[in-house]
């Protein structure tokens, strides 16, 4: 996500810190350059337009002209313009007082809202939340059963019929379920078009006004930039929604939809889509967002994600296992394995502050797909001793994970710097080890 306007900022901001003193011209320039990498990441250019306003006319206060360190100061200006062209602040979905929370769900024909009922779902199941999702689309072919599908996944009640009647009234008898079950929420999944038409509307109109839902959520494609921002607009004027949610961001490097849905619509992002997979569902947070924008990473989410990936008791027992040096390939496949249900690793990467800076990186997926692999390859008693792993062992964990020899090779090379680096902290002599290194 923002991966080229991220880099793009990154240089202006890194310039202007060089100025010993901030002047207009170099604030000027700055914001030419400012202006012109928003406007390359598909930012609306109304939008462009009044945040370069807002920060030029902060960034030539008295406080920031006369400050020790200008440059920083206009880092900061940047960053809470940025935060608050997003929004305030987080902006999830609130549970009414009486259940069922009615959560409807509109958009255009691959936006992705079938997936997102499910992904909603799950997450409010993770809140102890007792949901259940409505089938509303009876026009796409194998919509229902595509529900149905992911509805086991979760799993979730689903309610759907078979005969085809009016979705309106499809939508209320699953409303009375819920409410006789006494259930928390109630997800309505509606049918998309391939653009917005006046039946379309009409239809969700009518399901609206006969339902009353607490939330009206706009799913929309992150991925079309600035379509994503003329249909929230449309949407918004049309029906009313109280909120956003963005697909496909991870596969968004300029994220211009994010950074102009609010400005536009005046509807909030309520959390984003980062993966095809049912947990990959995020909150989305300006703040956080326009850090990890600025290149500084994203500390709070890496840390959710660590609580939500890594058991904290088995992360405990591999830390005094490589202390004691009984550290074993065993105990690292069930790190890599942790470490893979954060998500991907370049997405980790980012959240560090710093590391998104470092040019040159080059993050292999593949990589961990074949480390663990070669160790899967491996019988019990190598992982635990890898020391008698000869050339013949070699050769034949290279035929099972299909890899080479020179991949076996690098692993156990590897593995056998992490011992030694973990043997040369517990005798203080770290700093001479890494000194060798880098001399040599």
């Amino acid at each position: 996500m923002f991966s080229e306007l991220t880099h793009k900022l990154e240089g202006v901001l890194k310039r202007l810190r060089g100025q010993g003193k901030i002047s207009e011209q170099n604030i000027a320039d700055a914001l030419k350059e400012v202006r012109l990498a928003l406007l390359e990441a598909d930012v609306n250019y109304k939008v462009v337009k009044q945040f370069t306003e807002a920060v030029k006319t902060k960034a030539l206060g008295r406080e920031v002209l006369t400050s020790i360190t200008p440059g920083q100061q206009f880092v900061k200006i940047v960053f809470d313009e940025l935060r608050n062209l997003m929004g305030e602040g987080a902006s999830e979905i609130s549970f009414a007082s009486v259940p069922p929370t009615v959560i409807l769900l509109a958009g255009l024909q691959g936006s992705g809202k079938t997936t997102v009922a499910a992904k909603l779902a799950r997450r409010f199941k993770q809140k102890g939340k007792k949901g259940i999702l409505i089938a509303g689309d009876v026009y796409r072919p194998a919509a229902i059963e595509q529900l149905k599908t992911l509805a086991k996944a979760v799993p979730v009640e689903i309610y759907y019929e078979k005969e085809n009647r009016g979705v309106v009234e499809i939508v209320e008898r699953g409303l009375e379920i819920a409410r006789k079950r006494v259930l928390d929420c109630a997800i309505i999944d509606t049918a998309g078009r391939l653009h917005i038409d006046d039946s379309m509307m009409d239809e969700i109109r009518e399901i609206k006004q006969r339902v009353n839902p607490n939330e009206t959520i706009l799913v929309a494609d992150g991925m079309t930039g600035q379509d994503a921002v003329s249909v929230a607009s449309k949407f918004s004027d049309s029906l009313g929604i109280d909120g956003v949610i963005l697909t496909k961001m991870d596969g968004d490097e300029r994220g211009g939809a994010a950074l102009s849905i609010k400005a536009v619509s005046g509807a909030p992002i309520r959390y984003i889509g980062v993966g095809e997979k049912l947990d990959a569902l995020e909150v989305f947070h300006p703040d956080r967002m326009a850090s990890r924008i600025l290149g500084m990473g994203d500390v709070l989410t890496l840390v959710e994600k660590a609580e939500a990936a890594i058991d904290a008791k088995e992360a405990e027992r591999l830390q005094r296992k490589l202390l004691k040096e009984t550290f074993t390939l065993e105990d690292f496949l069930v790190q890599i394995k942790q470490i893979k249900r954060m998500g991907p690793l370049e997405d980790i990467i980012g959240m560090i502050p710093g590391l998104s800076k470092l040019k040159g990186i080059d993050v292999d997926e593949r990589a961990v797909v074949r480390v663990e692999a070669i160790i899967n390859s491996m019988t019990r008693e190598e992982r635990i001793n890898p020391d008698m792993i000869d050339g013949s062992r070699r050769r034949r964990i290279a035929a099972g994970s299909g890899t080479k020899v020179q991949d076996v090779n690098r692993l156990l090379k590897d593995f056998q710097q992490v011992r030694k680096l973990v043997k040369q902290m517990k005798k203080g002599k770290l700093g001479g080890m890494l000194r060798s290194m880098l001399s040599g």
